[in-house]
């Protein structure tokens, strides 16, 4: 029995143990990035992300109408690039508002120091309001609870992008074994890299790659809002909330991606042929699917969404839809949250990594679970 074949001992961290890994992730991430099908997937999603961006824009009905008194106003308005409406009274541009005729009204106010003051029904264009004066009061006659673009947007945004990163690097992993096994090139990497150390580097260059292609997403989509103007339209109550949770779903999104890789590299590893592949992967595909349609369907807090945000699978992406959406989440909730993710990761990991050891070098067919876990 070579060092590589024991299973558990002291070889897997012999010196130049982190040297392999290292080597073993840089050549999954070379095959990745010279992989077509990973290069155009990469450039679709940045074409989503800026058709969501420019296409609202287009169909947004041109621009914002607004009820006026005089023609001073009138001229303050249209300067904002707003369609200005001529009312006889106030009460006539507030029952515009109210209708729905105009999108916002622009009416006299002694007690401000520009003499004018914004009255809109819901929400008012930020636009009108800088042009306009930043110290003219704003009066919302019914204002939303919650603003209902936020609340269908922060379940789909952070649910798609771990749902679509997760199946690409997961399912990129699972094939990458499944094809070593297959041209038997796995035999000569076990010969020189420790079994254990082979599905780390796997995990750790798919990570990598998960984590970058993430931050380019998450850059173009912050550009794409300040180029199209668009970022000035979030509620600046939104903004905190908002960056916290974008700051906590790095940490939960690692964990995640942890979670799923080991048991996306025990599917590619317990089947022989890439044909063969969807029979094992399709479990994993599950649990990564399940958590995405659940937080738009429980969009809205609750108790539902709370318990979604600590259960491991889900709290990827539930947790920063909180957050968004509720506001104000104590801070000892996501890092419960966070390690009860971590605890159950490395769990999976631990499991994920024996299953993957009894089943890499077995050929001929699919290996169950059970041959996998007494790897004999």
């Amino acid at each position: 029995m070579t060092p590589v074949d024991r299973v558990g001992d002291r070889a897997a961290f012999r010196p130049g143990g982190h040297g392999l890994l290292w080597v073993v992730a840089r050549r999954e991430m070379a095959v990745k990035l010279r992989d077509r099908a990973f290069i155009v997937s990469g450039v679709v999603m940045l074409v989503l992300i800026a058709a969501a961006l420019v296409v609202p824009a287009l169909l947004a009905g041109g621009p914002d109408r607004v009820a006026v008194l005089d023609a001073p106003t009138a001229a303050v308005v249209e300067a904002t690039g707003a369609d200005a409406v001529s009312t006889p009274s106030e009460a006539d541009a507030t029952e515009a508002v109210r209708s729905g005729d105009v999108d916002a009204a622009v009416l006299p106010d002694s007690s401000s120091p520009t003499g004018l003051r914004v009255v809109a029904l819901e929400s008012v264009s930020s636009v009108l309001v800088l042009g306009v004066s930043e110290a003219s009061p704003v009066e919302l006659l019914a204002p939303a609870d919650a603003d209902p673009l936020v609340s269908v947007f922060a379940p789909l945004a952070f649910g798609i992008l771990f749902m679509t990163t997760s199946l690409l690097f997961g399912l990129s992993i699972a094939q990458s074994v499944v094809e070593e096994k297959q041209t038997r090139v796995v035999e000569i990497l076990v010969a020189a890299v420790p079994v254990r150390t082979l599905l780390a580097g796997k995990v750790l260059g798919a990570a990598i790659l998960a984590i970058a292609q993430t931050a380019v997403l998450a850059a173009a989509a912050l550009g794409g809002l300040s180029l199209t103007g668009r970022a000035d339209a979030l509620p600046a109550e939104l903004l905190p909330s908002l960056a916290a949770a974008v700051g906590w779903y790095v940490p939960f999104f690692v964990a995640g991606f942890l979670l799923l890789a080991g048991l996306w590299a025990v599917a590619g590893a317990l089947v022989s042929r890439i044909e063969d592949l969807g029979s094992t992967t399709t479990p994993v595909q599950l649990l990564v699917m399940l958590p995405f349609f659940a937080t738009v369907f429980v969009n809205t807090p609750g108790p539902a969404l709370t318990t979604l945000s600590f259960v491991p699978f889900s709290a990827p992406v539930a947790m920063p839809v909180r957050m968004v959406l509720e506001g104000g989440v104590p801070v000892w909730q996501p890092v419960v949250a966070l390690a009860l993710l971590v605890g159950c990761a490395a769990a999976v990991v631990l499991v994920a990594a024996r299953l993957y050891e009894g089943s890499l070098l077995r050929t001929g067919g699919t290996t169950s679970v059970g041959q996998a876990w007494r790897r004999r």
